[in-house]
């Protein structure tokens, strides 16, 4: 298997992933001091972290010393997760319309919504077509209208303007063609299926923190993958080489899920 790259998670993105990850997931502060443990972050860390979340509201204290999503997380938790449905949100042929995204009229001077707009514009697989223009395939049911919610939900300004296009010029359609890189999509979809099948069979293997954290830094890096994946239709992409990966990430996930359960009910036990 080639190895696979690793960076320390963030304790604050590690917290809410595991407890995000599944409905009514809750763990302890010592229990989070463990997992933060497996990823080499301070005790410290994970204890200011924890009461940082709480105090905004993010995380809610329930039972006794038991913390889960509170209300402010939970939005957090539906953004994580949407990579479930993604494929489900797919029209079954495309028809070769395009969505578009207009953002001449967005002031460039405000950096933080800068960064808002290309991380939305990013994640649902746009790309700059022409100066201040956006494009993607439509092929996501609902058409423009469930795109510029999604973008909005995303954190794009509402000043921008998201329309449907059809009929593009020659040369317009053949720079269409160069946007998205589908030969290093695929090599993705085929590298990210061996990992998992490895991963898997190795988990079984592992002693439980070891498997705990595997599952992680392997699911977590899978996730990633999906998330801003541009999820492109056929002529452009291998649609079914995309959804066996997809579907091979949600089996992953689930057996992760199971895993880190066990490490997690320690507390519980002993």
């Amino acid at each position: 298997m080639n190895k696979v790259e690793t960076k320390k998670p963030v304790a604050r993105k590690l917290l809410l992933k595991l407890l995000g990850s599944r409905a009514k997931v809750k763990m302890t502060a010592s229990s989070a001091v463990r997992v933060g443990r497996l990823f080499a972050i301070s005790e410290n860390n994970i204890r200011v972290t924890i009461n940082r979340l709480h105090s905004a509201g993010v995380l809610s204290l329930v039972d006794r010393g038991y913390y889960q999503l509170g209300k402010e997380g939970v939005d957090f938790a539906q953004e994580i997760n949407s990579w479930r449905n993604a494929e489900a949100s797919l029209l079954p042929s495309w028809n070769g319309d395009w969505i578009v995204v207009h953002t001449h009229m967005l002031a460039k001077s405000d950096k933080k919504q800068a960064r808002q707009n290309d991380r939305a514009l990013k994640i649902l697989g746009l790309k700059k077509l022409l100066p201040d223009m956006y494009i993607r395939p439509a092929n996501i049911q609902g058409g423009a209208g469930v795109v510029r919610e999604k973008l909005q939900v995303l954190g794009l300004s509402q000043q921008a303007v998201v329309f449907c296009a059809f009929d593009l010029d020659s040369k317009l359609h053949l720079r269409t063609r160069k946007l998205w890189n589908t030969t290093e999509l695929e090599q993705g979809y085929q590298q990210g299926i061996t990992m998992l099948k490895e991963s898997e069979a190795r988990l079984s293997t592992l002693p439980l923190e070891k498997a705990t954290k595997e599952s992680f830094e392997i699911g977590d890096r899978a996730l990633h993958q999906l998330v801003f994946d541009p999820l492109l239709p056929s002529p452009l992409i291998n649609e079914s080489l995309r959804r066996e990966f997809a579907e091979l990430v949600k089996h992953y996930d689930d057996i992760g899920a199971q895993i880190w359960h066990q490490f997690l009910s320690l507390d519980s036990t002993g």
